[in-house]
Order: C-alpha cells, then structure tokens, then sequence
C-alpha cells in the first residue's frame, strides 16, 4: 500500500481553530480527536512509511502514534506547533521500530535535482499504467532510489525527510531533533551530496533521471 496524499507539515489548522481542537481534547471530548485523528491519519502514515519503507509497520506505527497523542495531550502546551509535536512522537517511534528490527529505514521519493535540492523522484517517472513492462521498469527505478536512501546515514536521512520532502524550516528541524541551525544546515547538504553519489551508482538503472 503506498502512502497517501499529504505530509504532515502542510495544511495546517488555523491557530484558532487548532487552540480549540486540542482544549477540547485535553477534557477528553472524543469527538474532537477524532477530527484530530482525520486531519493527521495520512500525513502521520505518509511520514512513517518514509521513515520505515513497509506499510504494515507504516500502519502500526500510526495507531500507536495516535494512541500516543491521545494519552499525551495533557502534556502538550502550545510551545510548539501541534505538528512538531505530533512528528517526534511518529519519529520516535519509527526509531524504536528500526532497533527492533534492527535494519536501517527506507524512504520513497527523492532524488538529486541539478539545482542541489531533493524533489521526488517518482513523480518524475513516466506514467507505463497501460504498459505491464512499464509497470516493471517503474517498480525497479523505484526500489533502485530505495536503495539509494537507505545508503544514507540515519541523521542524513531524518534530515532530508523533513526538510525536503515534509516542508519543514530549518528552525522547526531543529526544534524536532534538538539540535541548532547550523547542524541542520550542514547535515541537509551532506545528505544531498551523499544521495548525488548513491543514485550515479544506480545510474545505469535510473537512466536520465
């Protein structure tokens, strides 16, 4: 299952109307989270499945973020915005999943642009919907990027996630992760050098990509 539209940084709630939405959620109205639940259920599965490359545990890891923020909302005082805090808990919790399973994580769509930003990839594949060998050709340019990615190393990789395929700030990256600016600065531009090198040696595989 592929992950669906939206990420999680996009769309946000008015300030407003999310002030409201999470009040009513501290004094338990289960109606409101529910709505917390709709605005949040793609954005948090679309980041997990980046993080983890496998719907299944995409899937897992959402029910339980969700569970998390039910039980943690009390705990949630507007010093940052909800879908900062909502992102470390799907973020950490991806991590718990990669100790588990001990293997390092898969993200899907990015790629080296010409301009040195990451954009993604297989929105840049063509369309072979009608063509079964198409279908085969896209699967396998998209498991070489796949591959490409989970070459990175994992603060590359969270960094390049949010920045560039989640439309976070710098400011906000930092915030998330703890660290300053400048860290976030330099690791971004090492992980795009890094990801440049990974796709030349999948280059005979990615064509003019």
């Amino acid at each position: 299952m592929p992950p669906p539209d939206g990420d999680l940084h996009g769309d946000n709630l008015p300030e407003p109307h999310e002030a409201r939405l999470i009040d009513r959620c501290r004094r338990g109205d289960r109606e409101a989270f529910n709505e917390l639940i709709e605005r949040y259920q793609a954005k948090v599965y679309n980041l997990a499945y980046r993080l983890l490359g496998d719907a299944d545990e995409a899937w897992d890891v959402s029910q339980e973020a969700f569970l998390r923020i039910w039980r943690g909302i009390q705990k949630f005082h507007g010093g940052s915005a909800l879908t900062t805090w909502v992102y470390r808990i799907v973020h950490n919790l991806c991590l718990d999943e990669m100790k588990k399973k001990r293997r390092r994580p898969q993200i899907v769509e990015a790629s080296e642009t010409e301009d040195g930003t990451t954009e993604a990839l297989l929105d840049r594949l063509p369309d072979h919907s009608e063509a079964p060998e198409g279908q085969y050709l896209s699967a396998e340019k998209a498991a070489a990027v796949r591959r490409a990615i989970a070459r990175l190393k994992p603060h590359h990789r969270d960094v390049l996630v949010l920045y560039d395929l989640e439309g976070f700030s710098y400011n906000e990256i930092a915030e998330v992760l703890r660290t300053n600016v400048g860290t976030i600065k330099s690791r971004l531009n090492r992980a795009r050098l890094q990801l440049a090198r990974e796709l030349e040696d999948e280059g005979e595989l990615l064509g003019d990509l």
